[in-house]
């Protein structure tokens, strides 16, 4: 499970909460019954006075008198389930209502992290990679072929299986994926580059990988304002950003480009490779207009990447017309 410290942290806040919510709670409804009936407190009382001393004629070898001592324990025990039965509960209503009951909301068994554990890590890495509602529709399961032409050639190749090539590198990245392989994705607007970025996030989230996504100036933005700022939220926002096992930058390019944010691309495309970490980035400049604009040490580490191209025609255009026919 790959999660950030911040990440770890938060959940186990969660898990704290609840805890103390369920002890409230059943506290609460605790001291609601036995305040209609102080026969309760008594039985109590006697159940831990009389379970001492079976516990001390366990240890002498008595074990007639124990046999005794575990009889008048039920008995007192089916007089409490009888007044609470009386009163209208039962013996559940003194027990915590856990949301977990496997892990008694602790998020472990036995020091391993319980399926709710997983499955609050997956929430937490979902919501924080700014991608749950898009991925819901974007995916590789509803990535459609259809919208790149087989008539379409350019260098011997179609479109359509250009785009079919992509589509499966894509889905082997994830499917073998070692956290340590890099892809950009380069071509003219509109035509799959985000989508296929969607696709990557969803399927590595979906196996509890932690994925941030960015485009390109929003990622600008929080180094300036971790720059300009020094705000603590924002540091550790940065640094996830270095540390999450996959960071999607998209549309590189697009963001204003001097010599401060070129600096800052470098840095976080290098930074990421030197810790041996992810990254996808998908932009619609060529490799000679990122070689033009980028510094040479950064089209040096993004020469790196696996490259992939696509072409074709708008995607968004022939939605439009179809939507119009």
């Amino acid at each position: 499970m790959s999660l950030t410290n911040s990440q770890y942290e938060s959940i186990m806040r969660e898990y704290s909460d609840r805890q103390f919510n369920d002890v409230f709670e059943s506290t609460k409804i605790k001291n609601e019954i036995y305040s209609k009936n102080p026969r309760l407190s008594e039985i109590d009382e006697n159940v831990a006075r009389e379970s001492v001393k079976a516990s001390k004629e366990m240890l002498s070898g008595n074990y007639k008198a124990l046999d005794e001592l575990k009889q008048k324990v039920a008995l007192l025990k089916a007089e409490k389930e009888e007044i609470i039965n009386g009163l209208g509960y039962s013996l559940d209503d003194l027990t915590p209502k856990y949301v977990c009951k496997d892990c008694k909301d602790t998020g472990f068994i036995n020091g391993k992290p319980c399926h709710c554990f997983k499955q609050a890590a997956i929430d937490k890495i979902y919501s924080q990679s700014r991608l749950d509602k898009v991925i819901n529709e974007e995916n590789f399961d509803n990535f459609n072929l259809d919208y790149y032409s087989k008539e379409e050639i350019k260098d011997n190749v179609s479109a359509y299986d250009n785009a079919k090539n992509v589509l499966m590198k894509c889905k082997d990245f994830c499917d073998n994926f070692t956290g340590q392989d890099n892809i950009l994705i380069y071509g003219k607007p509109g035509i799959g580059k985000t989508y296929l970025t969607h696709c990557i996030a969803k399927d590595l989230l979906d196996k509890s990988y932690s994925v941030i996504y960015f485009t390109a100036d929003e990622l600008i933005k929080v180094f300036e304002k971790e720059t300009f700022n020094r705000d603590e939220i924002l540091e550790q926002t940065s640094e996830n950003v270095y540390s999450c096992d996959v960071l999607i930058i998209d549309d590189l390019g697009t963001e204003f480009v001097n010599s401060y944010t070129s600096s800052k691309i470098f840095t976080c495309i290098n930074e990421r490779l030197l810790r041996g970490n992810s990254t996808v980035i998908s932009t619609n400049l060529s490799l000679q207009e990122l070689m033009e604009i980028y510094s040479e040490r950064t089209f040096s580490r993004i020469s790196q990447f696996n490259i992939m191209m696509l072409f074709g025609k708008d995607i968004r255009i022939q939605k439009k017309a179809l939507e119009n026919n």
